[in-house]
């Protein structure tokens, strides 16, 4: 890369170079050329603001919405390790200059939510699996053994392996039988965001991946100083259940890196950094446009590896399609506490308790169809694959046709609900006439048990609002940009740190039975 001062010198001469043009295109039609653009000082001296947010230098410059600024780390250490949020990375042995890595298949538990454990397969224990980070260059040994009642392979998803150890039973191997292992060995020469996982498809549906990064010999210019990797995936998991339907093609359950929102640890960095966040889409149909709010971030990387600085992309949603990854890199320079979600309105809800549809049983138009918690796979009568149920669950008769589009969304009366606490006036008391009331359920709060606050209070925690958790679901985290003194003191543990103290201004935020007068 070139540095900083000879780019700006190449953009400004070839700034310069097409106003030329366009001047000699504008006399020879007889059009007044257009005004040169100004120069403004931030952008020749390639300032771009780290304690605030701003734009940076003009589009395409290298500092365009802080495309190019480096973080603070320096270009000449090592790549930063990767965090993966709640998960654990497999350990190695360096044996004859190959690292050793073991994989144990088998059946596991996982905690979606507190007090929420589904029965998964995973590896080691571990769902997804434990992260394995490697680099451009390592020669890899990976055993797999076998605990689970049945059959399973193993494939190194996007990596560009020998055939014979691409994973694919009867395609390149025999299937690796309960009680036995394989081994699996590749000399790296890419790099970039990976995984793995069976290629069983319905032991993938079960859980059985993980995130397989490998990272290059000499850290890529800009260089990051916060690296972070997140496992997309989603659940049908039926009521009263604890194991994924995996033939089901509706979706109820969804999770990074194993876990739900608000039990997902938030991601925190330092304000003015650089950060990369790395996704991968392990869902079994669904696409996931994630968002980050307050930010800017350039797409740079995809499950194929690093993309060219002149495709990268500026954006603050990137759609990641299943199977695929998608690296994103901003410069951290918005105080506070900012959500990072997918935008799917469906997937922002844990265990889709369906508040639309059957809730009053007033009758308007032809039943037909199912309604909406059979659709999502919450059967109300007998078994999930019941006579009744099974023909109809996923599947409907056509838009506007099925029972929950045959009823108004709510109850009059909602037992335990104070509309007069809800708003003010006659629009609060009035609130039962209004269709589609209510539609989401902002302000009941206390659904967690004491038991629960404690666990999803994690140090990671310390200086958000009293009620942070309340407003993320499923397929949220938070990215937590902190000024030096604070980062500090919540990575460290060491020090008081006030709730609120990294919403500016945001106050405390309030608790069920809390009355805070400001």
């Amino acid at each position: 890369m070139q540095p900083d001062t000879s780019r700006r010198d190449f953009l400004r001469g070839g700034s310069l170079a097409t106003a030329a043009l366009l001047g000699a295109a504008a006399g020879a039609n007889g059009i007044a050329p257009p005004d040169p653009p100004e120069h403004h000082h931030e952008a020749e001296t390639g300032d771009f603001p780290r304690e605030h947010s701003g734009k940076g230098g003009p589009v395409g410059s290298a500092t365009d919405r802080g495309k190019l600024v480096p973080g603070l780390r320096k270009a000449s250490e090592p790549p930063v390790l990767v965090t993966t949020p709640d998960l654990g990375k497999l350990p190695f042995q360096l044996k004859d200059g190959v690292k050793e890595f073991h994989l144990v298949a088998k059946h596991t538990r996982r905690e979606f939510l507190p007090g929420e454990w589904m029965d998964v397969w995973g590896y080691n224990d571990s769902m997804p699996g434990p992260t394995i980070e490697v680099t451009e260059g390592d020669k890899v040994r990976i055993i797999l053994h076998n605990e689970l009642p049945e059959s399973t392979t193993l494939h190194l998803h996007g990596v560009e392996n020998l055939n014979r150890y691409d994973g694919v039973h009867g395609v390149t191997q025999e299937p690796v039988k309960p009680g036995q292992s394989f081994v699996y060995e590749v000399t790296l020469h890419q790099n970039g965001t990976f995984f793995y996982h069976s290629h069983g498809p319905m032991q993938e549906g079960l859980g059985m991946a993980g995130l397989f990064i490998i990272h290059p010999r000499s850290a890529f210019t800009p260089a990051v100083d916060h690296d972070f990797a997140l496992m997309i995936q989603e659940w049908a998991i039926m009521p009263q259940s604890t194991i994924p339907n995996v033939t089901s093609m509706e979706f109820n359950w969804f999770t990074l890196n194993g876990r739900s929102a608000p039990y997902i640890t938030p991601l925190l960095v330092r304000l003015g950094s650089r950060v990369r966040l790395r996704f991968v889409n392990m869902s079994p149909i669904d696409h996931h446009p994630m968002h980050l709010h307050g930010h800017t971030f350039w797409v740079t990387g995809t499950e194929a590896g690093r993309i060219p600085e002149s495709a990268w992309m500026p954006s603050n949603n990137v759609l990641v399609a299943v199977a695929q990854a998608r690296d994103v890199e901003f410069i951290a320079n918005n105080p506070g506490d900012w959500v990072l979600h997918c935008h799917m309105f469906h997937h922002m809800m844990n265990h889709m308790a369906v508040m639309v549809g059957p809730m009053a049983m007033q009758m308007r138009g032809m039943p037909a169809g199912n309604n909406g918690q059979a659709g999502m796979g919450m059967t109300q009568g007998g078994p999930a694959l019941s006579r009744e149920n099974g023909p109809s669950l996923g599947r409907g008769m056509g838009e506007q046709t099925s029972i929950e589009r045959a009823v108004q969304t709510g109850k009059q009366d909602m037992p335990g609900m104070d509309h007069s606490s809800m708003g003010h006036g006659a629009m609060a008391m009035n609130a039962k006439k209004v269709p589609g009331y209510p539609a989401d359920m902002m302000d009941m709060m206390g659904m967690y048990s004491e038991a629960d606050l404690k666990k999803l209070n994690k140090p990671e925690t310390r200086g958000m609002r009293r009620n942070w958790f309340a407003g993320i679901e499923a397929l949220h985290t938070i990215v937590r940009v902190l000024p030096p003194e604070l980062y500090d003191k919540v990575v460290t543990g060491n020090g008081e740190v006030a709730p609120g103290a990294s919403v500016p201004g945001g106050g405390e935020g309030e608790m069920p039975g809390m009355h805070h007068h400001h």
